[in-house]
């Protein structure tokens, strides 16, 4: 069956609008970076929405648990602005689905070139493959359960916390 992809948004699939001078979202990235990292790995992509995660609302992170939960997929990827993906977590963890959901961003878009995105998709969907049920965040080649995590804004990496 694979692993489910959601697309959420984030920095992931923001690119340049040089019209008005800010960063925006088209369309997701996600298939490309799975075509340029050579990925074998059995997946459907399914956008839910294209949002920063500073702008996402609880209607946005029901609906994300809500195409989690519809389905007969077990093992989930999700990408997700690295601003508010613990809230996300939370949300799903608190909706107890028997399903493997691991959430991954990206700090710099994938449009710009010099991304961790890349890097990031790959060990979710590694991570997404191995780890039992549960909600776990995904970031720089290491996984933290949800509840176990935290972004620290200085220096710009997720990190365990006790």
């Amino acid at each position: 069956m694979g692993i489910l992809i959601l697309v959420t948004g984030g920095t992931f699939d923001k690119e340049y609008d040089e019209i008005h001078g800010r960063l925006s979202f088209k369309d997701t990235h996600v298939p490309e970076m799975l075509r340029l990292g050579r990925s074998r790995v059995e997946v459907e992509i399914r956008p839910v929405m294209m949002v920063d995660s500073l702008e996402m609302t609880a209607a946005d992170r029901d609906a994300i648990a809500a195409a989690c939960a519809a389905g007969p997929h077990e093992r989930i990827v999700i990408t997700h602005g690295t601003d508010t993906m613990v809230e996300t977590a939370r949300v799903l963890a608190a909706a107890a689905l028997p399903r493997t959901i691991v959430l991954t961003g990206a700090m710099v878009p994938y449009a710009f070139g010099s991304s961790d995105g890349l890097f990031n998709l790959g060990s979710a969907l590694s991570f997404a493959g191995v780890l039992p049920h549960g909600v776990y965040i995904a970031m720089n080649g290491t996984h933290f359960r949800w509840d176990e995590v935290r972004k620290n804004r200085e220096t710009g990496y997720f990190e365990g916390v006790d």
